[in-house]
């Protein structure tokens, strides 16, 4: 946005990074946080930072575009519903952190015969 001063104002971004299929033999993009500030939410700022996204990976000739959603977050699902999104019911995120991250890192550096 532009104020008066004429300097422009963040009010939204679009994180994401490439990945890659194995499956597909291609990358493809991954959006890993889109956020507007509250103010200037519901003027089509996301969208336009989704659709900017988008044009990235059809430009780039990536044959996806995935991110994650919170399954109690309706509104946002029911915003990509609208785009066209297809729900991956069929995928689970797993996520080591903690202990168990330390734990398993621990594994690296034992001997093959000692696990």
């Amino acid at each position: 946005m532009q104020p008066a001063t004429g300097n422009f104002v963040p009010v939204g971004f679009a994180l994401y990074f490439y990945n890659y299929s194995t499956w597909r033999g291609h990358a493809g993009i991954y959006l890993e946080d889109l956020f507007v500030r509250p103010p200037f939410r519901g003027k089509g700022i996301g969208k336009a930072l989704f659709s900017a996204v988008a044009a990235i990976a059809v430009a780039q000739d990536c044959p996806r575009f995935e991110w994650a959603v919170l399954d109690w977050n309706t509104p946002a699902i029911d915003f990509y519903n609208s785009l066209g999104a297809t729900p991956l019911s069929e995928w689970t995120i797993m996520r080591l952190s903690g202990t168990p991250l330390r734990a398993l890192a621990a594994l690296a550096n034992a001997s093959p015969s000692s696990s």
